[in-house]
């Protein structure tokens, strides 16, 4: 069968974009979940404070992801579970998808549109470089929340947690109430990575202390770690001679960064953005190549699933509409990350797909206080955002009506922070 979309992913992004493509009429809807379920990251996930934004109710993991695969079920939409991914090819009208399980072995689907939301992986620690030995006891965060959460097993009882990313600072609190003693959060950066309220209610509710501007310098212990080496780092990043402190430990969690997982889309010869490590999207997540769809955290890493879920959307809406030949090629806006702005997505709109506004997503480059995000057409003010408080680890959400850019014509959208006119 050739399907009209197929979707890799049966994540939060994979469901929602699913099910969204399916009411806007592609007809032929196939998820692929290389996972033995679907739900994604969301199954080990147990903590509530999912579902605020998207169905007014707070939730957990497991229930959020359950609500959207409920939808799946109702709408008639076939999956495929354990089945990897292992090329995309475009051939013009079809996309073909190359994919391998255990009960059909090698097998080759060809869709008209595809949608990318693969998600995105942890940074290890081979990818920091932490000098020392390599003992078991050193995992990533979410790994862990995977070994308590779903399989049942306690990795250690002496936590040390380097960087401060919101999966370590909930497996902080998780392990706190598994029995285990965090004993420090080492961040390298003056400021969080993670969400204020998970600094709140993960950290200082547990008296679990935060170490700014500090870093692992030192892996100890041959078979089984037995401590690190922490250390003070000044404002190049540079470790400070003399501010060494042992801390010992028999388990080490590293929350330092995830990475949109891309190797399929850089494969097919999508056009990506070094900046957000995801692929360059319009404003209904298309991509350089006709056909081809890419959201959620696979093309910029989101804080907060009901974001992801929102993006998702647009890009059922745009795989609908390039399968029924209505999606809209010509691109009218670029954007630009000014003063500030570390990126922006969509990084391309064309006005004429866009029904009432245009939400843009974006990151600042560090901490601001009492600023406002100004969005510039040429030297004309388009629309602005005033903040109490900007941080890199919180996104922002840029909202442009299309009246209003209907009022200038094409060229660049440019994003600068700017301090508030009294």
């Amino acid at each position: 069968m050739i399907y009209d979309v197929v979707i890799l992913g049966g994540g939060p992004a994979g469901l929602s974009a699913a099910v969204e493509a399916k009411k806007d009429g592609a007809e032929n809807v196939l998820i692929l979940e290389r996972d033995r379920e679907l739900g994604g990251i969301l199954n080990q996930c147990i903590h509530n404070g999912f579902g605020l934004h998207t169905f007014n109710e707070e939730l957990t993991g497991p229930e959020y992801a359950e609500r959207y695969i409920h939808q799946v079920t109702d709408l008639g939409i076939p999956y495929l579970l354990n089945t990897m991914v292992l090329d995309l090819t475009d051939n013009g009208d079809l996309k073909t998808i190359h994919v391998i399980n255990e009960e059909d072995g090698y097998t080759v689907i060809q869709s008209k549109a595809v949608i990318l939301t693969m998600g995105c992986r942890e940074r290890t620690s081979g990818a920091i470089g932490i000098p020392g030995y390599r003992p078991s006891g050193v995992f990533t965060a979410g790994t862990v929340q995977r070994y308590i959460n779903m399989e049942g097993y306690m990795p250690g009882k002496e936590v040390v947690i380097l960087g401060s990313g919101d999966i370590g600072l909930i497996m902080a609190r998780r392990m706190t109430l598994e029995g285990a003693h965090v004993n420090a959060v080492c961040e390298l950066m003056p400021y969080s990575n993670g969400l204020v309220r998970n600094i709140v209610q993960c950290l200082d509710d547990y008296d679990i202390p935060l170490k700014l501007s500090h870093t692992i310098t030192f892996i100890h212990g041959k078979d089984r770690i037995e401590g690190v080496s922490v250390s003070q780092v000044d404002e190049k990043m540079k470790v400070i001679p003399g501010t060494e402190e042992y801390i010992p430990c028999d388990t080490l969690l590293l929350s330092v960064g995830l990475i949109p997982e891309n190797e399929i889309t850089r494969n097919a010869g999508v056009e990506m953005d070094d900046r957000t490590n995801g692929s360059v999207v319009g404003e209904l997540r298309q991509t350089s190549i006709p056909g081809v769809f890419a959201c959620g955290n696979v093309v910029h890493v989101h804080d907060l699933v009901d974001f992801v879920s929102e993006e998702a959307v647009l890009a059922g809406k745009g795989a609908a509409k390039y399968v029924k030949g209505t999606l809209d090629t010509n691109v009218t806006f670029t954007t630009v990350n000014g003063n500030g702005i570390s990126y922006v997505v969509p990084q391309q709109v064309a006005m004429k797909n866009v029904e009432e506004n245009v939400t843009f997503y974006m990151r600042v480059r560090q901490v601001f206080k009492d600023r406002v995000v100004n969005a510039y057409i040429g030297d004309q003010l388009v629309a602005t955002k005033k903040e109490k408080k900007l941080l890199p680890a919180e996104m922002v959400n840029f909202k442009i009506a299309k009246e209003l850019l209907a009022q200038y014509p094409a060229g660049e959208i440019r994003f600068v922070v700017e301090e508030a006119k009294k």
